[in-house]
């Protein structure tokens, strides 16, 4: 059975009155609702980070080049929706906060746009500009420098399977005739045929000369640069091995990476 709170002279202690709430109660209070608004809205950003990264990535997948009607009909909706993920937080992305949670949503907009850069190409043959890719974005959603570089590094990924699935298709690698002249005009002899093995590495050339010393950016570069530099070496790999040995080999083939992958760590090695 509970006791009771008894005074000195031993009779039951009745409750009195509560005591004064501590002057610090309501500056807590403040902190404990600005701390539960501040992670139901990290929580908000990174479901919708992870939603844009699942659309993108399924987009990607069903490009190709010339685009079929059907598949820009198939990924509208995917678009639409994407837009609509990136609208409803744009409202926790305003001032500080774009900074704040940053990293929160950096994943999701790196693969939008890998895949929006993608399309780009595969339409244009030309690397999408960063004020191209940020008229893309509804607005109130800022992309970063660091978010427009990371997600180029992973186009090359995209430009890699992609050519080396063109060469054992079609025996080539897609790209399309330009004009050394200074008018762009195509004409004559002037004319010289650009394919993806080249825009690849241009870009590689690009990459590499990138100085990062003291950025943010210096933190995930590492590994994107391993990742990518793997990337191109491989369709390079693929296109000497259809031009020397070409003829010998049967339409559909398509090139072990690994073999090529190995016998360079053999040279590596002498």
């Amino acid at each position: 059975m509970a006791g009771y709170k008894r005074a000195a002279n031993g009779d039951k202690k009745i409750p009195g009155p509560s005591t004064s709430m501590s002057p610090f109660m309501p500056m807590f209070n403040t902190f404990r609702n600005e701390l539960d608004e501040h992670h139901d809205r990290r929580e908000r950003i990174v479901k919708a980070s992870r939603d844009i990264t699942a659309l993108s990535k399924k987009t990607v997948r069903h490009l190709n080049s010339p685009i079929p009607a059907p598949v820009m009909k198939e990924n509208k909706p995917r678009q639409e929706t994407i837009n609509s993920l990136f609208t409803s937080i744009a409202l926790d992305l305003q001032g500080m906060n774009a900074w704040r949670y940053q990293r929160s949503i950096s994943g999701g907009i790196q693969e939008y746009m890998e895949a929006i850069s993608f399309q780009h190409y595969l339409e244009t043959q030309l690397l999408m500009s960063h004020s191209e890719a940020q008229a893309k974005l509804p607005e109130g959603i800022m992309l970063t420098e660091d978010d427009y570089v990371l997600g180029l590094f992973d186009l090359v990924g995209e430009l890699m399977r992609f050519a080396i699935t063109s060469m054992a298709t079609n025996g080539e690698l897609p790209g399309r005739l330009e004009s050394s002249d200074d008018s762009g005009l195509l004409t004559g002899s002037n004319e010289t045929r650009r394919d993806m093995a080249m825009d690849l590495r241009s870009l590689r050339a690009y990459f590499e000369a990138l100085d990062t010393k003291g950025s943010s950016l210096s933190r995930d570069l590492g590994k994107k640069m391993e990742v990518m530099q793997t990337c191109v070496e491989k369709v390079e790999n693929a296109v000497y091995g259809m031009i020397v040995r070409g003829r010998e080999r049967p339409k559909g083939w398509v090139p072990d990476l690994r073999d090529d992958e190995r016998g360079a760590e053999a040279v590596e090695s002498h």
